[in-house]
């Protein structure tokens, strides 16, 4: 545009009528200038000053003539705009408009389908969301070494096996308002149904955030209220299975975390015994329970986008069990396999008898550093017996281990619920021909693993058992979303009279969805 402008100008100037001064004496030239002429002779002088004022007033009608033409300009670059904006909103509103016409049809295909269907497919709710999930475990366990002594805890030299650890399908949604709900079903060894995950609740409730009403997880233990999918090691530790067998019970929660993610809590009431196998519990004295745990993510490095962070949480619960009181078990009863899957757990203290008031303590630790990342728990367990019956009894257990990644990713972390997350491989595995016949390939992820664990189930006249094991895992992810686990474990049994060295093997294939 200040092209233009300066042509114009140019123009404008050269419109004015110079004088020219003759060569022959005499002559005359006439300077026309806007309204003024000069008239100049040979010898004599113009009038100089006339002649400026000329050309100054000149010059002050060629700037507001440009000025004029500059806001010509902008009025019409400001209208073309405005034309283009009204036709993107026209064309907008189009679009809504067809929206909507969709949103009427699919309504009306919907009530045709409700008419042809009755009372098979209806609307619960005015708002419905609603999404399907599940996963699949496929396992295969050897035991290459087994001592002769250990058999009766397994009844007998216990066999490789293939078989389905897990098969679930479940189903979660949201309802009207602040409601949801959640039901996951299982298929445990293959042709064992029951159900895990089978609740519903409220969110954004004052204070307590989100409260849970159902059957879901009782706040300790790090590597059990980890998911199953997240976990480093195909099973889980001798102390964290034994104090918190399934984890699951019957109870209501309330759940929240802090506005900046730091700080998150469970607390809630739980019946003790493990009721998913069936409709529930019944009986006079409720086994319950008080639980909680406060956990903090006390380092996030922001800048590296989570690679860094640290955690601790203590968990407790005070417990009422009555050995009496359900002939399927007692809420104090602790019991394990060997961090495999076998036909019998191998440590097992039986329904403490006597039992009238059980207490748990636990600490987690977790800390992170880019590929590397270091684990590790502690629980304790005692139990007040009747007078008469036995000696108060305690026992106790405690792992700890380290994970690297060889191909640089790192374990996520969930600052809200404080556990484990998904990992997310930079590459996922494929190997596929190109258009060429060239092979293309990724590796996906690619982790090294390793745990000591050990746990005490033994004390007084209540004889659980004492195990250790060192644990080797590596884990391949081939994309977020399935992975292959293999472990390899050495371990001891002290359970008099039964004590002997084992070692595992085993082998996963999981997925979700």
């Amino acid at each position: 545009m200040r092209l233009d402008l300066f042509a114009l100008a140019v123009l404008a100037v050269a419109s004015i009528q110079i004088p020219i001064f003759g060569q022959t004496s005499g002559a005359f030239n006439t300077l026309p200038v806007r309204g003024a002429s000069f008239s100049m002779q040979d010898g004599d002088g113009p009038d100089e000053k006339q002649t400026i004022e000329a050309l100054e007033e000149t010059i002050e009608r060629l700037e507001l003539r440009l000025t004029e033409v500059e806001d010509d300009v902008e009025k019409r670059i400001a209208d073309q705009k405005k034309s283009e904006l009204s036709e993107k909103a026209d064309d907008l509103a189009d679009r809504i408009a067809d929206l909507e016409k969709s949103a009427k049809k699919s309504d009306k295909s919907m009530e045709k389908l409700q008419e042809t269907l009755p009372g098979l497919l209806f609307h619960s709710h005015k708002t419905p969301k609603m999404q399907f999930f599940g996963r699949i475990h496929l396992d295969y366990w050897g035991f290459p070494k087994f001592d002769d002594s250990l058999a009766p805890l397994d009844d007998g030299n216990p066999q490789d096996r293939f078989n389905f650890r897990r098969m679930r399908i479940g189903i979660k949604g949201d309802l009207n308002d602040n409601m949801f709900y959640k039901w996951e079903g299982e298929f445990a060894e293959g042709n064992n149904p029951s159900y895990r995950d089978a609740f519903l609740g409220f969110k954004h409730v004052p204070l307590l955030q989100t409260v849970i009403f159902g059957n879901h997880k009782r706040p300790y233990g790090l590597d059990h209220l980890n998911s199953s999918r997240h976990n480093v090691f195909i099973e889980r530790p001798f102390v964290v299975e034994s104090f918190n067998q399934d984890a699951r019970r019957m109870g209501v929660s309330a759940n929240g975390v802090s506005e900046d993610k730091s700080t998150n809590w469970r607390f809630g009431y739980w019946n003790q015994v493990l009721t998913q196998t069936r409709s529930g519990y019944i009986s006079d004295n409720y086994q319950g329970e008080l639980a909680g745990r406060l956990a903090k993510t006390f380092w996030w490095d922001e800048s590296s986008g989570g690679r860094g962070w640290a955690h601790f949480a203590i968990s407790g619960s005070i417990g009422d069990p009555d050995d009496e009181a359900d002939p399927a078990g007692s809420g104090a009863r602790y019991r394990t396999r060997p961090e495999a899957r076998t036909s019998d757990r191998w440590l097992n203290t039986g329904n403490i008898s006597g039992a009238e008031a059980n207490y748990l303590i636990g600490l987690e630790a977790a800390f992170n550093v880019g590929a590397i990342n270091f684990t590790g728990e502690y629980m304790r367990v005692n139990v007040d017996r009747r007078d008469l019956v036995g000696e108060d009894v305690a026992f106790d257990g405690y792992y700890g281990q380290v994970s690297y990644f060889l191909t640089g990713e790192h374990r996520t972390w969930n600052r809200k619920n404080g556990t484990l997350d998904r990992i997310k491989p930079f590459e996922n595995f494929f190997m596929v021909k190109d258009c060429d016949g060239n092979l293309q390939s990724g590796w996906g992820a690619w982790e090294l693993a390793a745990r000591y664990s050990h746990a005490d189930l033994s004390d007084f006249d209540v004889l659980g058992g004492e195990g250790e094991s060192l644990t080797l895992g590596l884990n391949w992810y081939w994309n977020a979303y399935a992975r292959m686990q293999f472990n390899y474990i050495t371990g001891r049994i002290t359970n008099a009279p039964s004590i002997g060295d084992y070692e595992i093997f085993g082998l996963r294939m999981m997925v979700d969805f």
